[in-house]
């Protein structure tokens, strides 16, 4: 059975009625997404339209892609599925691990959930998709994470293998969409296929506006997963959400990101994960400073020191750093500046910037973005090199938009 998208003015009656037709059809899920909007104007995550997923839960063995994110109303998915009397049989853990205390990179273990008693199984690291013998007990899948809307961000990574996954396995998936903090932008070189890896899969912009719930229908779609034809894809929709709507995060989605600002502030400073200086990792303000121990354009001071669950060895730990405070400007969307002007002033003391070439690639999903700027070329020169691939994106992603 499949269902069309709904239009955006569904009544409440027919998401009524909508319900009651997928309880009646226990034996397949619906390919395409349930678009709906409640009657109400406030911001309703997918998580929280129970009434849209709940039977299509009902009587099946559970596996969940989840982590510290996946919460209604501070009540996590975890515990709000127990006490729908819902049989969970797997939880599966992204980078960061289940509970989101995991520094980045760090190794993430199969464990047991202390609290529930349920078995986690890591997908960061060699095992970034779950294993036939760890999919043979489920009939359903369900991914809830909240993304922040930036390639590199390694949740929407973690999404591709699960469809993948789900795909090979033939078990249907659910995906309770949320919102993108920064959904209002689409920036940034589109990933060259050349610079695939794990902080870049898919042929997108650095910031590429969509929803994972969105982001979802086009990896199957473009068909960018191995067998997509077989994903039985279900998308639970935000209910009254725009693009453009600035969303504040209830729950850090990564112990990195901490607040607004550093979100807002990762687009543009994630790319000095592949430079020798500090983004402040090891501080309380991560991704809100830039700094180096040896010269400056500011004067700002912090030490990085060992975090641990958030930064174990940090880019010059120990070391006192002078540089930028950016926790108090207005910062959105994509800046090149900061990356350029630290990069010349590199040039003049004869240092080196980019200390690691192939993955400032791989970040940018290109080698032309770390060329251009060696070549000394503007933040405009740049940005305009990048307009004719964000047109084909923008015509590219449209089939698969949810949302104004």
């Amino acid at each position: 059975m499949s269902f069309a998208r709904l239009s955006a003015a569904t009544s409440q009656g027919a998401i009524l009625l909508l319900v009651l037709l997928i309880s009646a059809c226990s034996q397949a899920l619906p390919v395409d997404s349930v678009k709906t909007q409640a009657a109400s104007t406030e911001l309703t995550i997918g998580a929280a339209q129970l009434d849209l997923y709940l039977p299509l839960l009902a009587n099946k063995r559970v596996g969940l892609l989840v982590n510290q994110t996946a919460t209604v109303d501070e009540l996590h998915l975890v515990d709000l599925l127990l006490q729908q009397n819902i049989n969970i049989e797997t939880i599966f853990a992204p980078e960061h691990g289940f509970r989101g205390n995991y520094d980045a990179g760090a190794q993430v273990n199969n464990s047991i959930d202390s609290k529930t008693g349920l078995k986690i199984v890591s997908l960061y690291g060699a095992n970034k998709a779950p294993t036939p013998t760890q999919l043979t007990n489920i009939d359903v899948l369900v991914f809830d994470i909240q993304d922040v809307g930036v390639r590199y961000y390694t949740y929407i990574s973690s999404l591709h293998y699960f469809m993948q996954a789900a795909a090979a396995a033939k078990i249907p998936l659910l995906v309770l969409d949320r919102p993108n903090p920064n959904a209002a932008f689409i920036d940034g070189p589109v990933l060259d296929l050349a610079y695939q890896s794990f902080v870049g899969m898919h042929p997108i912009p650095l910031l590429h506006g969509m929803t994972v719930g969105e982001l979802a229908l086009m990896i199957k779609g473009e068909a960018w997963i191995k067998q997509a034809d077989n994903l039985q894809l279900t998308v639970i929709p935000l209910s009254n959400y725009r693009h453009d709507m600035a969303y504040s995060l209830p729950v850090k989605p990564s112990p990195n990101l901490p607040n607004d600002q550093a979100i807002a502030l990762y687009p543009s400073l994630g790319f000095f994960e592949a430079t020798p200086l500090s983004i402040g990792r090891g501080t309380d303000f991560p991704f809100q400073v830039i700094g180096y121990d040896k010269f400056s354009l500011a004067n700002f001071s912090f030490t990085p020191v060992s975090t641990p669950g958030a930064a174990l060895t940090p880019p010059l730990m120990n070391t006192p750093v002078l540089g930028q405070d950016l926790r108090q400007v207005h910062s959105q969307g994509l800046n090149l500046s900061y990356l350029i002007n630290w990069y010349q002033l590199f040039k003049q003391h004869n240092a080196v910037f980019f200390s690691s070439e192939s993955f400032m690639d791989k970040l940018a999903g290109t080698n032309k973005l770390r060329l251009q700027i060696e070549q000394g070329l503007s933040e405009e020169q740049i940005r305009q090199s990048w307009q004719a691939d964000l047109v084909k994106f923008k015509q590219q992603r449209q089939p698969y938009l949810l949302y104004p």
